[in-house]
């Protein structure tokens, strides 16, 4: 089976082309050249040059690789410069998302699997969120309208991965001693690369039950006061507060309120998780909004497993 993955230069694209490439043949994509030759490199996948905001240059790759399925990782993920270059966040997450899409019912792709964000689940907050909720009801739309099967998975945040706290936060601290903080007072959901890619694995296993949905799956959050604190009192320095971003808010919901009715949960591999679909109600729907206010909180020693443990190779 060939797998092409948009994003395929990112954080999680890498480790997601290192974790599949054993059992299938994996081939990466991205639109700057100098991270492509990077990214073969660490990985040992083929990588070709792909603007997903550039159809055509969608549809070249796709005639040219072949792929059964597609994993959409590709994406501007960054909160802040989403709400400052808003054009820029539309072009790749949703005229982006669009071009996968067409192009892959045009090909007759087994299968696309997009990455989304608790940011998608309402109540929406900034840019970013809107971008990756209308990915997601795109890609739930499209499923039944032609042979390809589309799901999303929704991530909470990705220890270590590009632009998220804990590389910032180590650059800062190894330069100054200081780590400074936008937000000690949020939470946040956390999991590991490794389980990233697990649900990504998940709904490629069982990708016929979960066609037209979102999978998520439960997982602890933590305050960053907290997560700071631990980082000082074991490795030293100090951390402090400094002035908040555009578009952030205290607490992110996997599941919102209105996605209740919607959602159902379903266990997988011993781990529960949660299936929302847009357009139907669940028989034993979901009573509760699963938010990183009532989540499970992530102990010391595992704050501390996340902190001492980033992954090998570049971050």
């Amino acid at each position: 089976m060939t797998i092409l993955i948009t994003g395929g230069t990112g954080f999680l694209g890498k480790r997601l082309g290192i974790a599949l490439k054993n059992n299938h043949s994996v081939v990466l994509t991205g639109r700057n050249n100098k991270q492509n030759f990077q990214a073969q490199k660490f990985t040992g996948c083929p990588v070709l040059p792909m603007d997903i905001s550039n159809i055509e240059s969608v549809r070249d790759v796709f005639t040219e690789v072949k792929p059964n399925i597609v994993i959409h990782a590709a994406a501007t993920k960054f909160v802040d410069l989403a709400e400052r270059q808003p054009m820029e966040c539309i072009d790749v997450n949703v005229v982006g998302s669009q071009s996968i899409a067409r192009v892959s019912v045009e090909k007759n792709i087994e299968a696309v699997i997009g990455i989304s964000t608790d940011k998608a689940a309402p109540p929406v907050r900034n840019t970013y969120g809107l971008s990756k909720a209308i990915m997601e009801r795109l890609f739930c739309a499209m499923n039944g309208k032609a042979g390809t099967k589309f799901t999303c998975v929704r991530y909470g945040n990705v220890a270590w991965s590009t632009g998220s706290v804990l590389p910032i936060w180590k650059k800062m601290y190894e330069e100054t001693g200081i780590i400074r903080s936008t937000g000690p007072e949020m939470r946040r959901f956390f999991f590991t690369v490794d389980e990233a890619v697990g649900l990504i694995v998940t709904a490629l296993e069982n990708i016929d039950y979960l066609q037209g949905k979102v999978l998520a799956r439960q997982m602890k959050s933590a305050q960053i006061k907290d997560i700071l604190t631990t980082w000082t009192n074991y490795k030293g320095g100090h951390w402090e507060k400094m002035e908040g971003r555009p578009g952030e808010r205290n607490d992110e919901f996997l599941i919102g309120e209105l996605e209740l009715a919607h959602t159902s949960e379903k266990v997988f591999k011993d781990i529960l998780h949660y299936v929302i679909s847009f357009n139907e109600i669940a028989s034993k729907p979901l009573s509760e909004v699963f938010s990183s206010e009532n989540a499970e909180r992530l102990s010391e020693s595992g704050i501390l497993k996340i902190i001492n443990n980033p992954p090998i190779g570049e971050l």
